[in-house]
């Protein structure tokens, strides 16, 4: 119990020397400031919620400290007074609360990609061989209407003689009633429907009626322009119903696909103006809108994507391109009662700043917290407009706040 008591002793000497390094011990008389201000109680020396109207000492033998009355702020206890050296010393800088509007810019990496609503697939309705290619490599750039390759079809042959034999038999047939003139007007609409439904388009079938006589080598023509992506057709291969021979993509307008944040998503919303950046293009950039938010998360990155589209004139945006995106939108700026982010001590389960009541005396207050942008953090709850809080060295006030409070926790025991 003595060993105990001793080292309970020499922990109380080195607080007292680390709070006080001047060796000076608030009393509850005999100093300068005793002398000129009311003394409104006295409270315990080590912190505890201990107070007495008349000077006294604790079960240590200690002196209980004056409260005098500009120290409206010690009332509760919990206020840490420092001295007017130490301050100077720790480069203590305090703040003002204001009301403020509060703007955020939202920086996310995104990638360059094909915009999906311009990507054309070429596949044919049915069975042919390929006989000639006239677009054969990939990444080559094609025009609308420009032949892609010539295949020869039996199928697509004997479509052609029966809608021209039914062309005939419409033809040779004016003179007969009316029934039999509209069976075989409904049977040449039939097979040239079905010409039309393999997309046949209108030249072909304007020669087939005005020659008379069926193509034995259909040309394929590019639906779009664009630039080939992927080419799966081969001269002489056998082509079969819905197979992918060429993926063209109109890179005329692209998107760039953002990660944006969870905390950053209230920031964002459709019709934003983004500015994006490419590695690739040093000193270029680019101004798009934001044209879709998706609506799932990805649980790995806890991002959610952003579409943004940007006119590509040149060609300059390539697929896969890594891009930089800012995000700024001044129709969502917010006034708010504000303070400077380093103001906050964040425990993680709560939030505090120190809030000046006087010279060298502070006291800690619980804030609640909002939106948060441009250094600054909305204050929703704690402290209010035209008080001041410490933005710079306040860790060091906390740090010895909680040396005092534990060394109270040992004398009480």
């Amino acid at each position: 119990m003595k060993s105990r008591g001793w080292r309970l002793l020499w922990a109380i000497g080195i607080v007292g020397l680390l709070t006080n390094p001047s060796g000076a011990v608030e009393q509850s008389g005999g100093s300068a400031q005793g002398e000129n201000k009311k003394i409104l109680y006295y409270r315990n020396p080590m912190g505890l919620p201990d107070t007495s109207p008349v000077p006294k000492k604790d079960s240590m033998g200690m002196d209980y400290i004056p409260v005098y009355a500009d120290e409206g702020g010690a009332a509760s206890g919990s206020s840490v007074r420092i001295d007017i050296d130490k301050v100077q010393k720790l480069g203590v800088k305090s703040e003002l609360v204001t009301i403020r509007p509060l703007a955020r810019s939202v920086r996310a990496l995104g990638t360059v990609q094909v915009d999906e609503r311009r990507l054309h697939i070429v596949s044919l309705r049915y069975e042919g061989w390929i006989e000639e290619l006239y677009a054969d490599a990939s990444g080559q750039t094609v025009r609308r209407g420009e032949p892609l390759l010539a295949l020869y079809s039996p199928a697509l042959q004997v479509a052609q003689e029966e809608y021209l034999a039914a062309l005939r038999a419409e033809k040779s047939l004016q003179g007969a009633d009316e029934e039999t003139r509209r069976t075989a007007q409904q049977l040449a609409e039939g097979a040239l429907a079905r010409l039309r439904n393999w997309q046949i388009s209108e030249g072909p079938l304007q020669r087939l009626r005005s020659e008379g006589k069926a193509e034995k080598r259909m040309v394929i023509q590019s639906p779009a322009s664009g630039v080939i992506l992927e080419k799966g057709a081969l001269r002489g291969m056998r082509v079969m119903p819905g197979e992918v021979l060429y993926r063209i993509a109109d890179l005329s307008t692209v998107w760039v696909i953002a990660e944006i944040f969870e905390q950053d998503l209230p920031w964002v919303e459709v019709g934003q103006s983004a500015e994006v950046t490419i590695n690739s293009l040093p000193g270029r950039s680019f101004t798009g809108k934001v044209s879709f938010i998706y609506p799932l998360l990805t649980p790995e990155t806890r991002t959610v994507k952003v579409r943004i589209e940007l006119a590509n004139e040149g060609g300059a945006l390539r697929p896969s391109l890594y891009a930089t995106v800012q995000l700024s939108n001044p129709n969502m700026t917010k006034q708010g009662v504000m303070v400077a982010d380093s103001a906050i001590l964040d425990s993680g389960s709560r939030q505090v700043v120190l809030v000046e009541r006087g010279e060298g005396l502070y006291e800690p207050r619980v804030i609640r917290t909002g939106n948060r942008g441009n250094g600054y953090t909305e204050v929703l709850e704690g402290v209010k407009e035209g008080e001041r809080v410490v933005i710079r060295a306040n860790f060091l006030i906390d740090a010895e706040a909680n040396l005092r409070a534990a060394m109270g926790h040992f004398a009480h025991e």
